[in-house]
């Protein structure tokens, strides 16, 4: 679905997908932001899309201490 979308609330029922060397894109995350402990992450989250419709959605992304997170996606759209 990608990364056109505004985040309109913090994504709840949060889950740890993946932590560390099982995150897929871990090198490319490390060499582009730095950090160590990367972890991919999902949540439910309220979003707005650019068409201005507000739907709610599974967002997933990826975070580091100290990083923040990063590369968040849409995953699936749940209303």
């Amino acid at each position: 679905m990608g990364d056109d979308f505004k985040l309109l609330s913090e994504p709840s029922a949060t889950q740890i997908i993946a932590a560390n060397l099982s995150v897929r894109i871990h090198a490319k995350l490390k060499s582009q932001y730095g950090g160590r402990r990367w972890r991919e992450l999902k949540g439910i989250s309220y979003v707005r899309f650019p068409n201005g419709e507000i739907r709610k959605a599974e967002v997933h992304w990826y975070e580091a201490h100290g990083v923040g997170r990063r590369k968040m996606k849409v995953k699936r759209i749940l209303e």
